[in-house]
């Protein structure tokens, strides 16, 4: 009884080559497992970074009334938006609708795990700090298209490196942004390609409203940078307590957390007055 046809080296290595290429584009296009969106909000879709990344991200919303503030929130080094898990219950309250989004330079936080991240690694594309610069610049856009229609203020709202990117495009992309809050911005871009003062430098052309915080230790870091800021409208608050680096000075278990807030609320109260405040 025969064997069949003898092995056909090449063609057997171009079936390979084809099978290999499917499998790989449909572990691509296959969605990355994320976790359930926090209560009283929703998963974000549809927002892609410039160089066709998918993007994760959450929206709470406060109030559907036109004019409600947009506030956009980005996360520290190593994080996900799992960073505002326990700060957005009280900005609702607040009256402020959250958009609460995972650049792809980041890890987890709060037990959740940045999507966007997941999907650079699977992607091979760059998660530098610079290569989040486009998602951020996307996520405002989107924010502006979809939940902060003509007449609503934006406010991007950045922590640590990504506070330092919120500055730099307010600076550059004036349009995209009503306000700043910026929370332990730095000089973060030296060792990729940039100079020692390229946030000071775009600081200077911002005309909107700005508060910028940090640690009580790292003022020497953000003050610089808050002096160069071209508008008149800002605020910068150096806390009486040890505090804490990025947006975590605001969770309750963070020492001094409530003088951040009261800092906050009152920046937010003078140039962001809601439709809605609880």
């Amino acid at each position: 009884m025969g064997l069949g046809p003898p092995t056909n080296p090449a063609r057997a290595r171009k079936i390979w080559i084809m099978t290999s290429s499917l499998l790989l584009a449909l572990l691509l296009c296959a969605p990355v497992q994320e976790e359930a969106p926090a209560p009283q909000t929703k998963k974000v879709t549809g927002l892609t970074a410039p160089d066709g990344l998918p993007m994760t991200a959450e929206y709470r919303e406060a109030s559907a009334e036109p004019g409600t503030p947009l506030l956009v929130l980005f996360h520290q080094a190593r994080s996900s938006r799992g960073e505002y898990r326990p700060i957005m219950p009280r900005l609702s309250a607040l009256g402020f609708n959250c958009l609460a989004v995972d650049l792809r330079s980041g890890g987890k936080m709060n037990d959740v795990k940045n999507g966007t991240n997941r999907y650079s690694n699977r992607m091979t594309k760059g998660n530098s700090y610079l290569d989040a610069r486009g998602d951020l610049i996307a996520a405002l856009e989107f924010g502006r298209a979809n939940y902060a229609p003509e007449g609503t203020k934006l406010v991007a709202w950045g922590s640590s490196y990504s506070a330092s990117l919120v500055v730099e495009v307010a600076g550059v992309r004036p349009e995209l942004v009503d306000g700043v809050i910026a929370f332990a911005p730095g000089e973060y871009f030296k060792s990729l390609g940039k100079s020692e003062t390229w946030i000071r430098e775009s600081a200077a052309a911002v005309t909107c409203p700005v508060f910028m915080t940090g640690a009580r230790s790292e003022e020497k870091e953000w003050r610089p940078i808050f002096d160069a800021l071209g508008t008149e409208e800002k605020v910068g608050f150096v806390p009486e307590s040890k505090g804490a680096h990025g947006s975590s000075a605001l969770w309750q278990e963070t020492e001094g957390s409530a003088e951040y807030w009261k800092a906050l609320e009152g920046f937010l109260d003078r140039y962001f007055p809601r439709v809605n405040k609880n």
